[in-house]
């Protein structure tokens, strides 16, 4: 008789356990899909981020696998979020456009804030702050950055740096990407390329014996804030990744990312 209530007992309390369990994932389920839903996300439990995906060492792939410093830091922020983070490779020309679609969250991508850009869309907190230089040929005559006027220079048609050499004077030839652009001064195509001093600080790390020199953009251009880039109906979102960002800013991952693949620190003002 009494092993018998024993095993009753048991059975009851195994019962008991199994529903208090059950009742525990359904509540944590319950709260993850209610953050979800407040983030008005693409993807419930899922940060979908946009971002190039051929722009080392900012996303690109090595032995067919998305790495690079934002590819890491999309991770890191959509941890911080209780999230998985999911890329979306896309050109650069249309990575802005895809937001207007709901192609993704949000575009982690080496985007500069920009005036105009913040009519239409919300900017994140600062996760890098860019200083721009000109890379032209070694035996170019060109000595600074305003000596481009009137040259024609490569560059992405909506980045900030075509926007930059339009108005130095500069006619704009359009590249759908770094490489392209590089390659074009390389060529004697064009007189030169403008970019962050971080880019061509990772190309020259690949490419030591390269024929170029820089020149920096000095007080002509303004340094860049560049920041996650959302659409206006995210703001809950966008408040969420400038907290996670700050935090891994004060955590010391950001520094670390940044020498991991700039091989300095670009985080910081």
């Amino acid at each position: 008789m009494k092993k018998w209530l024993k095993t009753i007992a048991l059975a009851l309390f195994g019962l008991a356990l199994t529903v208090t369990l059950t009742a525990c994932g359904s509540s944590s389920s319950s709260k993850s899909s209610s953050a979800s839903s407040q983030l008005d996300l693409q993807k419930s439990g899922t940060l979908t981020i946009g971002l190039e995906g051929t722009f080392q060492p900012y996303s690109y792939r090595k032995d067919g696998k998305l790495t690079g410093f934002e590819v890491d830091l999309g991770k890191a922020v959509a941890k911080k979020l209780g999230l998985k983070a999911k890329f979306v490779p896309t050109k650069f020309d249309s990575l802005i456009a895809g937001l207007d679609v709901d192609k993704y969250d949000v575009v982690i991508n080496d985007i500069a804030e920009t005036s105009q850009r913040k009519q239409k869309y919300l900017f994140s907190t600062p996760y890098i702050y860019s200083k721009s230089q000109l890379a032209v040929k070694k035996n170019s005559d060109i000595n600074k950055i305003t000596d481009i006027k009137g040259k024609k220079v490569a560059q992405t048609t909506t980045s900030n740096n075509a926007t930059d050499a339009k108005r130095l004077g500069a006619t704009v030839t359009p590249t759908d990407g770094f490489q392209q652009s590089i390659d074009l001064v390389n060529q004697g195509r064009v007189a030169g390329t403008i970019n962050s001093r971080e880019a061509f600080y990772a190309y020259f790390k690949q490419n030591p014996k390269a024929n170029l020199k820089l020149i920096s953009g000095g007080s002509e251009i303004k340094t860049q804030k560049i920041g996650a880039i959302l659409t206006k109906k995210h703001a809950k979102l966008q408040k969420q990744i400038s907290k996670a960002i700050q935090e891994l800013r004060k955590d010391g991952t950001l520094k670390k990312l940044s020498n991991k693949y700039f091989g300095g620190n670009v985080t910081d003002k």
